[in-house]
């Protein structure tokens, strides 16, 4: 099977792509294209797969980077091949030609960012810790510090879990709204005493009021087995484990 690869015509010219679960080698609960070496997928098909994506994206392998994803708020910037052990952080920035920044995701957004004219892009894992502490905007302002123009970036959030899906407790409500309490305009009722969070829309929102032009694809990772991994949903199952999506984008 052939990978599936959605785009945005935002990120204009440059080479990128938020990959769904289709043409991996990986069988099992991670059928598909698992990217994620975290995983207790065989590290060698998961070598295989992320060498599809490389090959996709028409860089070497080594040049397909990665991070160790800890939901943190830190960018790194890169300016070469990867390195092992991949640095601890949750996005990254280059202005290197020819070097495809990769993130991992199976529920929270990928989001990848480019100021085609500077020469600049970016890609980030942000689920609702890293969000709510700042990915985001640490990610446009690392851009900027490279020499992107704020008001020239878009940043287009891939497949994410969406509202409908994302019920959550009390608990979790009440910590954003002592971040602000504007930001219960993201939460609806549900069941009982639980919430519905909107994470894109919350990501839409840090990323707009940040000064850059934002969209999501809209594409719901817990809905759509067929073609997105979904961590919530592989726990809902009781499965052991869940694959991991890939999100690219290259100068």
């Amino acid at each position: 099977m052939t990978l599936e690869i959605i785009t945005s015509d935002s990120l204009g010219p440059l080479r990128h792509g938020f990959f769904t679960r289709r043409g991996g080698a990986s069988s099992g609960v991670f059928s598909g294209l698992n990217c994620g070496s975290g995983s207790s997928d065989q590290s060698e098909i998961v070598a295989i797969n992320r060498s599809r994506v490389a090959e996709a994206m028409q860089v070497p392998n080594a040049h397909l980077v990665g991070l160790h994803q800890v939901h943190s708020a830190k960018v790194e910037i890169v300016d070469g091949p990867g390195t092992t052990p991949r640095p601890q952080a949750d996005a990254m920035v280059t202005d290197t030609p020819g070097v495809a920044l990769g993130v991992l995701t199976a529920d929270c957004q990928p989001v990848l960012f480019a100021d085609p004219d500077a020469g600049i892009i970016g890609a980030a894992h942000a689920g609702w810790r890293g969000a709510l502490d700042g990915i985001l905007e640490a990610t446009i302002d690392a851009m900027v510090e490279l020499g992107a123009e704020r008001e020239e970036i878009t940043a287009v959030i891939g497949p994410s879990i969406s509202q409908r899906a994302y019920e959550v407790g009390p608990e979790f409500l009440e910590t954003f709204l002592v971040e602000d309490p504007q930001y219960a305009r993201f939460f609806v009722n549900g069941a009982d005493d639980k919430f519905h969070f909107d994470l894109p829309g919350f990501g839409l929102h840090r990323l707009r009021s940040a000064g850059v032009t934002a969209e999501w694809t809209r594409h719901c990772t817990y809905s759509d087995p067929d073609r997105f991994y979904s961590y919530r949903r592989a726990t809902h199952a009781h499965e052991a484990d869940y694959g991991r999506l890939i999100s690219v984008i290259r100068l």
